[in-house]
């Protein structure tokens, strides 16, 4: 079992820390647990409840209503809902009861009909990118286990792939990037997701993959030269230097564009070199790449 804090449902929630002591103190559908030092935490049934409760609770049920209801009626009154937002976070939600039960067979199942419903494009868009999102800081922070991860991660790694695959009939740029993860990062699935879309504006790829020191980028850098140079940081390993990072890129790569989306772009806040461009949302990546298209 998964222990999760009030700060990660708060994140995969929405909903704030201080909403959800609130909720504790005046309805019964949380019991969280205490550690040694009185820190709250929370099962895997607490974090599915606060899931679906924080669904119904944005689109239109009142908290002291929803506390009255059983399991099986807050199940019915999320099927009911209509709106497109929110089946499609109905859907992210699923996937994360999934995945934290292993039940992997359903976890891709759930995908692959949404997949032939609204076809890859979408599905990559509205429920893939946004699951990821949603469910990083449990990578980052460790509150899931890593086998969840391992087991997730390949599936929606194979999606990513047939869907980029499947593009076709585009009429392609002269415009080039370069992809790839620096040493000691190794979650592949949002620069897989940024060749994605790439790929689906004409942009030719060229994709070297994880762990790559940047010696070797200059080395293709030289020799093919791309338009611009692209890497998603997650999370990589405690010798990384953010900082050391942009400074060397700036030294290898020069006048070339570098672009740096993913966590930890989101919240870096020194000032950076000119030829450095830091994309801290989804909607940021995409407008990007839209425009340079």
């Amino acid at each position: 079992m998964n222990a999760f804090t009030i700060k990660d449902l708060e994140n995969l929630t929405g909903i704030k820390a201080h909403t959800i002591r609130i909720w504790e103190q005046r309805y019964n559908f949380l019991k969280p647990q205490r550690t040694d030092t009185n820190i709250r935490y929370y099962s895997n049934n607490e974090l599915k409840k606060i899931l679906n409760i924080s669904l119904l609770n944005r689109y239109g049920f009142k908290i002291s209503h929803i506390g009255k209801m059983s399991d099986d009626d807050i199940h019915v009154k999320i099927l009911g809902i209509s709106n497109t937002e929110a089946q499609q976070e109905r859907i992210i939600n699923e996937l994360i009861q999934k995945m934290i039960d292993l039940e992997l067979v359903s976890f891709e199942l759930i995908i692959d009909e949404h997949i032939r419903v609204k076809g890859i494009e979408k599905t990559i868009n509205k429920i893939i990118f946004p699951f990821m999102e949603r469910i990083g800081v449990l990578w980052v922070t460790g509150h899931i286990n890593p086998a969840q991860e391992h087991l997730v991660s390949n599936i929606i790694r194979q999606k990513l792939i047939v869907g980029t695959q499947a593009i076709s009939n585009l009429i392609p740029t002269k415009k080039t990037a370069l992809l790839f993860l620096p040493e000691g990062e190794f979650h592949e699935l949002g620069l897989l997701f940024t060749q994605f879309l790439l790929k689906n504006q004409g942009i030719g790829v060229l994709y070297l993959g994880t762990n790559i020191p940047l010696e070797d980028v200059d080395y293709i850098l030289k020799h093919k030269a791309p338009d611009l140079i692209y890497t998603h940081l997650t999370t990589v390993s405690n010798l990384f230097n953010f900082d050391r990072f942009i400074q060397q890129s700036q030294k290898r790569f020069g006048s070339t564009p570098l672009i740096i989306s993913g966590r930890l772009a989101s919240i870096y806040d020194k000032p950076i070199p000119p030829h450095v461009h830091l994309k801290k949302s989804l909607q940021e990546v995409t407008a990007f790449i839209t425009e340079l298209a």
